[in-house]
């Protein structure tokens, strides 16, 4: 097979879908892999690195659609890469169809087999092209919102952690999975004072029993999380439906009960948020503020550290693509059904239900 991987343009998006041991591996089963000239640079990968295990280097974006059989990218297609997928093509990728019912069409009208990261199973139920990451975005949350906390960067003049005297700030997390998790872990390392909201008890069960005294775990409804607002000075949506539209638990009118100059960071987004007011940012132009609300919505979070997630990412979509690459993508399904949720789109229909469900289609 001919496995492509071109270089992402989204906005900052600095990760690539292959490093060099992963074109090794593919090469060493007889596999073709041609990499877009300069592709991996900005995770630190150069064309050198990627020649001398084994890749063909391509020096036009619309060569390696062309001549694939596979794509192997980080982010979905943009509009402008749409014309270049061909009927029948394997494209690899997160995709977050839910998200935006341009690109479903478009992966429609283009008859690809679209075989989306973030819907694959492994045999405990568990999304393990998501997981990774996922830990990823929810430290950065942290991170970013501690950032936009500060006074010029539009936020309320806040230490997280605070200092002997002064107390530390609030942080809410709607949402105990993994984004959740580690984000919990980095805020309640700062010192912050941490909330995580789930409906699921067992789970809040199991993050009361690991995380340190300086987090809570709270029963997430419309309540509850009104009342908590009312004291946060960071907010993260952390809330994920496999494959289908984030539900709103935060409306408009809610963010009245929030203090001016308040943070929040809706990790969501990429499935449409959980936050009304949110819309995807990019790196470039990360914020914007509702009702005093400094709302950071960029939908490639872990694009900014793009070392850390290029590595991450292929750690675990390489055993994937050798499966894909070697038996062909339909005897892979057949054999591996937790790969097989992983189908969205093929030949021009929607097969995943969640979402079909979004769109009425």
């Amino acid at each position: 097979m001919v496995i492509g991987i071109p270089k992402e343009i989204k906005d900052n998006e600095n990760r690539v879908g292959m490093i060099p041991v992963g074109v090794e591996e593919l090469v060493k089963r007889g596999h073709r892999v041609l990499i877009e000239k300069d592709g991996g640079l900005g995770s630190s990968i150069s064309n050198e690195d990627y020649q001398s295990f084994g890749a063909e280097l391509v020096n036009s974006h619309a060569d390696v659609f062309a001549d694939s059989d596979m794509i192997i990218k980080v982010k979905e297609p943009l509009p402008q890469e749409y014309g270049l997928i061909k009927e029948g093509q394997i494209i690899f990728t997160y995709f977050h169809f839910a998200a935006s019912k341009e690109l479903t069409l478009g992966m429609m009208d283009r008859k690809a087999v679209c075989i989306a990261y973030e819907t694959i199973e492994d045999g405990q139920g568990r999304l393990p092209l998501l997981i990774p990451m996922s830990e990823v975005a929810g430290r950065m949350a942290i991170q970013e919102g501690a950032k936009y906390l500060e006074k010029p960067m539009g936020g309320r003049g806040i230490l997280l952690g605070g200092v002997p005297g002064v107390a530390p700030a609030n942080v809410v997390i709607l949402g105990g999975g993994i984004v959740g998790t580690n984000a919990a872990k980095m805020a309640a390392g700062m010192g912050a004072k941490v909330t995580i909201l789930d409906v699921d008890l067992d789970r809040l069960r199991y993050l009361d029993d690991i995380m340190p005294k300086n987090v809570t775990t709270l029963m997430s409804n419309s309540h509850n999380i009104r009342e908590k607002l009312k004291e946060t000075d960071l907010l993260i949506g952390a809330v994920l439906i496999s494959g289908a539209k984030a539900p709103v638990l935060v409306t408009k009118d809610m963010l009245k009960l929030m203090k001016p100059g308040s943070v929040l960071v809706d990790v969501a987004v990429d499935q449409g948020g959980c936050i009304e007011t949110c819309h995807p940012t990019t790196h470039s132009n990360p914020v914007f503020i509702v009702e005093g609300i400094v709302h950071y919505c960029v939908a490639n979070m872990p694009g900014a550290v793009a070392v850390t997630s290029t590595y991450a990412l292929t750690n675990v979509t390489l055993p994937y693509a050798i499966h894909i690459a070697d038996k062909g993508w339909q005897k892979a399904v057949e054999k591996d059904k937790g790969l097989a949720k992983g189908l969205n789109i093929v030949d021009g229909k929607i097969i995943l239900k969640p979402v079909a469900d979004t769109f009425g289609l």
